[in-house]
């Protein structure tokens, strides 16, 4: 069955108007609330990406899941994503081979290269090695969930020598997706690993992604890979109320807010009116509206891409209520359209 999830970097901006901002204990109560409410209306997944910015609270995923994890009974929950670049891959494995024990087998992990760079100087690396760090924590990783003992050497941690890691997971084997923006390297070096894949679509004709979905199955099948067995995801930025209006007048501001900032940080033109209205548009990358137009937005995604998971962030920041309510009408009226089921 098609899956339907949510992700979230616990984002905890200033209001657009007043400057208002919510702790980020508030923040991470909230998102235990949201993922409980994710399992009650039967979502299939929820993702929480580690950042170390003021703006975003989760700095330590697998502790927050951990404690979603008590609170839901059937909700698979998963990092959105972890930096490898900048962690411990024996660390990393050890913290949701825990959740995993502790939900009965709910967890996965999620990990990619990160968008952000605060990770790199705060954990003691080097930009000038963002892509070796990667592939060599990747193998690493992968490593250690295929093997109880482990002999390995590499450039950037010290060696193990016959190494047991324990605990072991509940799942066997424990499920590793990477997160890839757009690199076709990327998308190689997982499928070659026989990984699943999540998309960030953050901006764009999300169709310009249809030859990343082909390369992935290619490479899966050259590499002696089903793809039917391991699933295309995609994480969209977007949000849902009860009409197209409501839902953009709920995160216009905070979302170009957000994306204003940012941009700062990078150099990028402030977002117009216009743009933000072109993205929700139905070619455009946010998932944004009303049941009906969401659900049809990702149909026409799962047509383009071959999805089997559609994973649904917030644009910006909604007040708690709105994003419940959002969450509620993922798992009712959209899931039921996306899902074929009757309404």
């Amino acid at each position: 069955m098609f899956e339907l999830g949510l992700t979230s970097f616990a984002e905890a901006p200033p209001e657009p108007v007043g400057g208002k901002v919510i702790g980020h204990g508030e923040r991470l109560r909230n998102v235990i609330d949201e993922i409980e409410t994710a399992d009650q209306y039967g979502l299939d997944v929820y993702g929480l990406g580690e950042h170390h910015r003021v703006d975003m609270a989760a700095s330590a995923p697998a502790i927050t899941l951990a404690a979603a994890a008590g609170r839901t009974e059937r909700i698979r929950l998963s990092s959105a994503v972890i930096v490898l670049s900048s962690a411990d891959p024996v660390r990393t494995f050890q913290d949701f081979a825990t959740l995993d024990l502790i939900s009965s087998g709910r967890a996965e992990l999620l990990v990619g290269r990160g968008s952000f760079i605060e990770s790199f100087p705060l954990f003691g690396y080097s930009l000038d090695d963002y892509n070796e760090l990667f592939a060599e924590k990747l193998d690493l990783l992968v490593k250690i969930r295929d093997n109880e003992r482990v002999t390995w050497r590499g450039r950037f941690r010290s060696p193990l020598d016959d190494q047991a890691i324990y605990p072991r997971p509940h799942q066997d084997p424990l499920p590793i997706w990477v997160g890839v923006g757009g690199t076709p390297a990327s998308i190689v070096r997982a499928a070659k690993l026989g990984l699943r894949v999540a998309l960030a679509i953050i901006g764009g004709d999300p169709a310009r992604f249809r030859t990343l979905a082909t390369l992935y199955r290619r490479t899966l099948e050259d590499s002696g890979f089903d793809p039917e067995t391991l699933p295309l995801a995609v994480h969209g930025l977007g949000h849902i109320a009860e009409t197209n209006e409501q839902a953009a007048a709920d995160v216009y501001a905070s979302f170009t807010a957000t994306m204003n900032r940012i941009g700062r940080e990078r150099g990028w033109s402030p977002m117009t009116r216009e743009q933000f209205d072109w993205m929700r548009s139905p070619d455009g990358s946010l998932v944004l509206g009303d049941p009906e137009t969401v659900a049809a937005k990702i149909l026409r995604w799962k047509e383009i891409l071959g999805i089997g998971r559609f994973m649904l962030h917030t644009a910006g920041a909604v007040p708690h209520g709105k994003a419940l309510a959002s969450i509620e009408l993922l798992g009712t009226e959209v899931s039921q359209i996306v899902r074929g089921l009757p309404t």
